[in-house]
């Protein structure tokens, strides 16, 4: 019951204050992999030198979130709460998301075309020096697609499941594949087992959000068809599912052909081009993102309720 009142508290944090750029928890994550990738990154083993640093990263930021939040309420009910909701707040990133995909939209609006690409590029890994208009608009829907799970749902869901430390522990395992869990020559082993994990622990969250996506804004039939038809289409095997399901609302086409470092890459697509993209599907993509957070939110409220009750 506690971690429901810790996570409605984490995002109403995250309402107000967003993501704070300073002493962020995740950056700390992010220099303890820095540091084992540079250290660790080279000869022989890495695969096995991979797992090593994914199991060292992600139990560190457990134990310490445990303990913390453990401590915490050991002190005060009241601040055992407010504790384990600063730790959720900081796995979450819904107000950040919208932000950034502001950033790409407010240039669009004003036709600054260049500084559109900036910002979008500070968001997706694909070249953007070249994207048009439309261009930018998809990888924007798309970012804000992925990220609804990513960024949100998947930490609130681990959240719901065993509270803060949990969420903790998911946003390790995300920010080890981040940035460890590229298919080149440096990462494929390296980053192997922080690619994998985070495909386990997306699975269901993933999945999840997509249905609630479609459910709280009251799909029709060819919506759910469309979900199921190419939730596949995509390299990742989570991402394609609130792709597929943000396509299905928006009634535009994901997807296709992107240019990562110079080299072109071909994907299927997603959904149908029943109308071409355009700047408002950014502004109805953050609506959807917002919507699904909140009954994602009341749903998991709602089952915890249920098994404290029953």
């Amino acid at each position: 019951m506690t971690h429901v009142w810790a996570i409605v508290f984490a995002l109403l944090l995250d309402r107000i204050f967003a993501d704070p750029r300073r002493f962020h928890p995740v950056c700390w994550i992010g220099q303890m992999i820095a540091y084992m990738d540079r250290r660790l990154n080279k000869g022989k083993w890495r695969k096995e030198k991979g797992v090593f640093t994914l199991f060292v990263v992600f139990t560190f930021t457990f134990v310490i979130s445990y303990g913390v939040i453990t401590v915490a309420y050991q002190l005060s009910h009241l601040f055992g709460i407010f504790i384990e909701a600063i730790i959720i707040f900081v796995s979450i990133a819904p107000t950040s998301l919208a932000k950034a995909a502001y950033d790409v939209l407010d240039p669009l609006k004003r036709g600054d075309i260049e500084e559109a690409r900036k910002n979008v590029g500070m968001i997706v890994g694909r070249d953007t020096k070249t994207l048009q208009k439309e261009g930018i608009v998809r990888a924007c829907v798309e970012t804000v697609a992925e990220n609804t799970s990513d960024g949100v749902t998947a930490p609130l869901f681990y959240a719901f499941l065993g509270g803060g430390a949990l969420a903790m522990l998911y946003r390790a395992v995300n920010t080890c594949d981040s940035m460890l869990g590229y298919k080149n020559d440096r990462y494929a082993q390296f980053g192997w087992a922080s690619a994998r994990l985070d495909d386990i622990l997306n699975y269901l969250p993933a999945r999840l959000t997509a249905f609630v996506m479609l459910f709280v804004h009251r799909a029709n039939k060819q919506a759910w068809k469309l979900l199921f038809r190419d939730a596949r289409n995509h390299p990742s095997p989570n991402s394609g599912w609130c792709e597929a399901a943000m396509a299905a609302l928006l009634g535009v086409q994901l997807g296709g052909v992107n240019t990562y470092k110079g080299v072109v890459s071909v994907r299927p697509t997603i959904g149908d081009a029943s109308i071409p993209l355009m700047f408002m599907h950014i502004e109805q993509a953050v609506a959807v993102m917002k919507r699904t957070t909140v009954a994602f939110t009341i749903g998991g409220s709602l089952f915890v309720f249920a098994c404290t009750w029953s």
